[in-house]
């Protein structure tokens, strides 16, 4: 079991900070970075924080290290200090939150002993994308990435066809890499199965960072973006979404049971 060993209870503060950029992170967030005494996360995550993090001890690793992430973020907190552990997006949305909790776990850690330990909700990646192409989101979505670093492809596949077959608006994340460059096409495919090749796609690659990139394209063309990559996330339609004047929307079905229309004219 983790022992505390400084004369205070440490804290770690599992924090989503967002997508990036400061107007979409919470006053929480905020809040916990400034009182935090230390500061673990991934380089390019607290290179975007970097501004925010002045007067702290700052730990950063590399891609594919969360779980040393997480054990140093654990033993700095034993040592009775105030840590935050960073993510952007969400910390539970393929975040830090999962890994810190399982190291803690399987440690014999319980709630209510220290470390005191809070999640720290933040905007993910797929409701961000959303708000800058339009209205989504609005029904039933599913989430899926298609890393197979943790997850076999197999079970990705399985996961990928019972979205498209149950008619869900579909998020895809970590679409590409340099050595995954078959999985999209192949999702796509699947998807196209069920639905039209016409069906409306919006890729968004660094949404609310430099360098943001936004596109909207049809299903069928999925694969001919140039903003595809690791900070790229796709939403593919569902049956009823529509793009209209450039906004990508899926209609809750206020129409059929009111009038949706006004008189925009004075």
């Amino acid at each position: 079991m983790l022992n505390n060993s400084g004369n205070s209870k440490g804290v770690i503060f599992i924090v989503g900070f967002g997508p990036g950029d400061i107007k979409n992170m919470t006053l929480w967030a905020r809040e916990c970075i400034e009182k935090s005494e230390v500061i673990v996360g991934y380089e390019t995550y607290v290179e975007l924080l970097r501004p925010y993090l002045n007067g702290k001890e700052i730990i950063e690793t590399g891609m594919t290290e969360e779980v040393d992430r997480a054990k140093l973020a654990i033993e700095k907190a034993c040592e009775g200090k105030i840590v935050s552990i960073i993510s952007s997006g969400d910390a539970g949305v393929y975040g830090m939150a999962p890994i810190v909790l399982e190291v803690l776990l399987e440690s014999g850690w319980k709630p209510g002993e220290a470390p005191d330990v809070q999640i720290i909700p933040g905007v993910t990646a797929a409701t961000a994308c959303a708000s800058i192409i339009g209205a989504p989101l609005s029904l039933d979505f599913a989430v899926i990435s298609m890393s197979d670093l943790l997850v076999p492809w197999e079970i990705i596949e399985k996961r990928v066809r019972a979205a498209a077959s149950g008619d869900f608006v579909i998020v895809i994340y970590n679409p590409l890499s340099k050595k995954r460059t078959w999985q999209l096409q192949k999702a796509r495919d699947i998807i196209m199965e069920y639905r039209s090749p016409d069906t409306p796609v919006a890729i968004v690659k660094s949404a609310y960072r430099d360098g943001q990139k936004v596109e909207i394209t049809s299903l069928k063309n999925i694969t001919d973006s140039q903003a595809l990559g690791m900070l790229t996330t796709i939403i593919v339609g569902n049956s009823t979404t529509f793009v209209k004047n450039g906004i990508m929307l899926t209609p809750r079905g206020y129409s059929s049971k009111y009038s949706v229309k006004i008189n925009l004219k004075t």
